[in-house]
């Protein structure tokens, strides 16, 4: 039950990531088009750090990278609706 709990709290850790994600994109639009190259970086080695976590069951880790893939993504995505 308990380790139920920890994942439910990390989901929705999670999708909290996109309304932040948005926000930090409205707020930074200048570092959009200047860093587009780092921010894609950071989500391929978020993806790595995903499916290594994935590999050694660290949960933690887990939702850490997946948090920050999806902030970093919703500011790409964000620049280019603009």
């Amino acid at each position: 039950m308990q380790e139920i709990l920890k994942i439910a709290i990390g989901i929705l850790i999670l999708i909290l990531g996109f309304p932040i994600g948005n926000y930090l994109a409205k707020q930074t639009k200048e570092e959009l088009t200047i860093g587009q190259f780092w921010f894609k970086l950071i989500i391929i080695i978020c993806f790595l750090g995903i499916i290594l976590s994935l590999m050694f069951r660290n949960d933690v880790l887990l939702f850490a990278f997946s948090f920050i893939a999806i902030v970093t993504s919703r500011s790409l995505k964000s620049k280019k609706r603009k």
